[in-house]
Parts: C-alpha cells; structure tokens; sequence
C-alpha cells in the first residue's frame, strides 16, 4: 500500500524548548514512519496563499500573526511570535489541504501536522493559529473537488474554532468527541462543568471521566453515523489526537495504546465501509516521554494499514 503522507520540518516553528508543545513530536513521527513503514511516500507540501486563510480568518488577525503587532493578538494561541510563525502555519494548512486533495484520488492520505481546531475567525487559542481543516474544506469547494466535508475531531480537547466556524458553512459537518470542554483559551477537565449548544451541522460528544475502551467505542458508534446525516460527505477530515492517551496530563480517560489503535481503526472502517476518502492530521500529545506520543501517532498509520490493507 503507498500512503502519501505531506510533511515538512517548517511545520515546526521555533517556540523554544520549554514550552509544553512538543514541536518535535513532528519530525520524530517522520523519522519513525521512514524505519518501520516501507509504504509511506513523503511529500513536502506547499504553503497556502494567504486568500486561503482570508476565506476563514479575519484580516486583523492575519496580519497580526504576520507582523507580530498587536502583540498580545499574535500570541492569542499561547506562542511566542517570530517572523517564523507566519509561513509555519501556512505550511501547515497547506499540508491539510495537500492531504486532502490526495485523499480525494487516492481513497486516504496524511499529513504530519495538527488541524488547529481551536482557532476562530478572528483569534488563536490553545496552540492553534490558523484553522488548517476549515481553511482545506473551504479551500476545496472553491476548487470544485469537494462540495460537503466532514471532519471528524478526536483530540483530547473539544474543537470550539472549528465549531465557530461551522456555523454559516453549509459545506462542512463537524463531529467532536472529546475529554476536556474547552472554552476561551481554558481547558475544563470535568466535562460536566460545560455544556456549549450544538448546531444543524456542528455537533459533540464528551466522553466521560476514566472512559475506556468499551463505552469509547460505543459513543463512537453511536455519533459516527451522524457525518451521514446531511447526505455523505465528499471527504472525511479525521484530526487524530494523542492527548486521550491515560498518562497525558491534561487526560481524564484510560485509554491505552492499543485502545487508540482500536479508536483509529473504527474511524478508518466508518470511511471504508461508507465509501468517503479520508484524510487525517496529528493533534496534541503531551505526555512527557515524547516516544508514547509518537507511538500514539504511529499507530495510525498501523489502524490505516490494518484496515485498508484488509488485514483488520
């Protein structure tokens, strides 16, 4: 099976090595994905112009993250400005739509960034600048490829940008299934603190504290058919989060490795069995040995594989 997977080291843009978000959880996945799996074909993606990220993000806040001024709006997603920060972030949504457009011909592709789903239309939150899975959906329909994207989000935290942005977007459904509520820059933990409201095409699904393998499955069952209920989607849009994983420590769930593996490889049967090409991105990883995030991302690859290749 040939899997084209876009990746580029600019994806990483330099935060310093303090900060929480392992940046270079990127360029290990890389690393590991060209030792284990003969099948991958890289390609490096190319940035989105910025009439791509203007369809979704309000100009103030592109310029802001472009110049660096205001300041305390080019760090509204929790990362110090640089010059690099700009051209990362539309190398990152190039690499969503790149997957995507892939998927599209090819039946499933990736690529080894996160969608940023907390990022709204005229501020980043949550390590999220630009809202790589809108800016593809909308990116598509402008190009004729796509006129109904799905985009289901299984990061840890609830995709609050990515619901905004939903919303006056007929083209887009989205599903999140989460373990944190997340709201204006704050993640709650608890899940029964938060209720926001749905939407006609936005929806969500917490899953409860110490949620393991069964009941996540189950509420996978029970909400996944939802992405079918405005007709079936052109593509399927699957940010795969690593922040479930037990030891995360932002996580309230006991989900294991292998339980991830079985997460992923529900969401890649959904698509197979509904006949939606499928493209899925990275998200968040906290944990402090870097190698069991990178084993987490890893293994979708593997629930890929299983699923496509007909071995699972």
């Amino acid at each position: 099976m040939s899997l084209k997977t876009f990746y580029h080291p600019g994806f990483a843009a330099p935060i310093g090595e303090q900060h929480v978000m392992p940046m270079r959880k990127f360029a290990l996945v890389a690393d590991e994905l060209r030792r284990h799996f003969s099948g991958v074909e890289f390609i490096e993606p190319v940035p989105v112009s910025e009439a791509d990220v203007l369809r979704v993000h309000a100009r103030a806040y592109v310029d802001a993250v472009r110049t660096g001024a205001p300041r305390e709006l080019a760090e509204s997603q929790k990362f110090p400005w640089s010059e690099h920060l700009y051209p990362s972030v539309l190398l990152t949504s190039g690499g969503v739509l790149a997957a995507a457009r892939a998927a599209l011909y090819e039946g499933f592709a990736s690529s080894l960034c996160s969608g940023f789903h907390h990022a709204c239309a005229d501020h980043g939150e949550g390590f999220c600048t630009f809202n790589g899975l809108i800016v593809a959906a909308d990116a598509l329909r402008v190009e004729g490829r796509a006129k109904h994207v799905a985009i289901l989000d299984m990061d840890l935290h609830y995709g609050n940008g990515t619901a905004q942005l939903a919303v006056g977007r007929s083209h887009v459904t989205a599903l999140s299934l989460y373990g944190n509520d997340y709201w204006q820059n704050v993640a709650y933990r608890d899940v029964r603190v938060r209720r926001h409201g749905d939407g006609e095409n936005h929806r969500s699904a917490a899953l409860p504290e110490a949620c393991d393998r069964a009941t996540m499955l189950g509420i996978m069952e029970s909400e996944l058919p939802w992405l079918l209920s405005r007709g079936k989607p052109d593509l399927l849009l699957y940010q795969a989060g690593a922040d479930p994983y037990f030891e995360d420590p932002y996580s309230p769930l006991h989900l294991d490795h292998d339980d991830l593996l079985e997460r992923d490889r529900c969401v890649f049967r959904f698509a197979k069995d509904n006949s939606i090409p499928v493209a899925w991105v990275l998200a968040g990883g906290y944990t402090k040995d870097t190698s069991k995030v990178v084993k987490v991302h890893t293994n979708t690859f593997v629930a890929a594989m299983d699923v496509f290749e007909g071995r699972r």
